[in-house]
């Protein structure tokens, strides 16, 4: 709303300059703010974070008089964790409608909800999310931590991811494909969007072709999933996306700067990016919000709901932005989440031997002997150096 607000005012401005007769529009310079990413951006992420605190409350006591609590698995499946989170049984879930709510209003009252980035990356978000609910309510309807079966998931995750990889590929503002003022630059030379990059390097690694489909689709599966691995103590995985939202908001902005990425990071540049700051920083807003009934001890979690919604929003937006290696670095701790899954189902299956006390890696370090508190902090801190250590890598040369 915000956008086109500014876009009335940019027009009755300019016709009342040509004109001569100074009206309305000259009256509300002010509204002038509104072009601007960075004003748009930090509004959205306190719209977000004011939303969220606001409907917080009543979507708890609703989830509760749903009777939707967390179904928590059983001693006879996880053993000594049982007694450690036996406290939380009951625990409302499905809080995820808050944080995709809280992103989707805000984006739509301060960004341009047309924008082809910020449409791929909401429209991944709310699809992701929509498989996360239908997860969630067979959970609680069953009273089972088994919702949908691993291959249901996996087949609308790939409809899903197909169609955004499809999207970034064939749209011409995104790709430049039949339109070569359009697409990505990187230096002083256009590149395709099958290019693959990484900032330490001034030209591409190397070029996919139309192989970069699946590629995509397989980061937007992969991040989804790893969010939602990292999803299991209070309050971790809302920390880890406020950290790699906030780092990826920058890198969208500086992206849509044509010198700053051209000229002086060397980073791919495209004219419609910057605007995907504004739908990153309402992830921001929406998970400090979350973050505030989500913290331990908890009085909701955000389930699939949230998780899978939140690791679409980023797998698009790394996407986006070019920067998709970089989401090695800078979600480092959901690829630490993910890769201790598949080493230590790999590991039993082949050596009959587990790595890990358990995995994910943070019920590791829980049976080791951490306080839940000591692990979601620690690795709250290792995502901010994570995400600060990515963002520091665009000026290595």
């Amino acid at each position: 709303m915000l956008y086109w607000i500014y876009q009335f005012w940019k027009e009755a401005h300019e016709a009342e300059k040509a004109s001569g007769d100074l009206g309305w529009a000259h009256t509300f310079d002010a509204l002038n703010l509104f072009r601007y990413i960075t004003f748009r951006a930090a509004v959205a992420c306190l719209l977000a974070f004011s939303i969220s605190l606001m409907i917080g409350p009543r979507v708890i006591r609703k989830l509760i008089s749903l009777k939707l609590g967390q179904p928590i698995r059983t001693a006879a499946e996880v053993h000594k964790l049982a007694e450690l989170h036996g406290g939380k049984i009951g625990t409302p879930t499905m809080g995820g409608v808050m944080i995709l709510g809280s992103v989707l209003l805000a984006t739509l009252l301060c960004a341009n909800p047309l924008n082809p980035f910020v449409a791929v990356c909401a429209c991944t978000m709310g699809a992701c999310g929509l498989l996360g609910f239908c997860d969630d309510y067979k959970k609680v309807k069953e009273k089972k931590s088994d919702g949908l079966s691993s291959r249901q998931k996996l087949f609308w995750q790939l409809i899903i991811a197909l169609i955004a990889a499809c999207f970034l590929y064939f749209k011409k503002e995104i790709s430049g494909f039949g339109d070569a003022s359009h697409g990505f630059q990187l230096g002083k030379e256009m590149i395709g969007i099958d290019a693959i990059c990484f900032p330490l390097f001034k030209t591409p690694l190397f070029h996919l072709g139309w192989l970069i489909i699946p590629f995509f689709a397989l980061i937007i599966i992969g991040c989804s999933n790893a969010v939602n691995l990292t999803d299991g103590l209070d309050g971790l995985a809302t920390g880890c996306t406020i950290t790699t939202a906030l780092a990826y908001s920058m890198l969208a902005y500086l992206a849509g700067h044509f010198f700053l990425a051209t000229d002086y990071l060397v980073i791919p540049h495209n004219q419609y990016i910057g605007e995907l700051a504004v739908f990153l920083m309402a992830l921001v807003g929406a998970g400090l919000g979350f973050l505030w009934f989500n913290c331990h001890p908890a009085k909701v979690f955000m389930g699939d709901t949230g998780s899978l919604a939140i690791g679409g929003a980023l797998g698009s937006a790394a996407i986006a932005t070019k920067q998709e290696l970089l989401l090695v670095i800078i979600g480092g701790v959901f690829v630490m989440e993910a890769m201790s899954v598949i080493l230590q189902v790999a590991s039993f299956k082949t050596r009959k031997k587990r790595i890990f006390r358990m995995s994910p890696i943070h019920h590791h370090f829980e049976l080791g002997g951490w306080h839940e508190s000591q692990v979601i902090i620690r690795f709250w801190l290792l995502s901010l150096m994570l995400a600060l250590f990515g963002l520091a890598l665009l000026k290595i040369r």
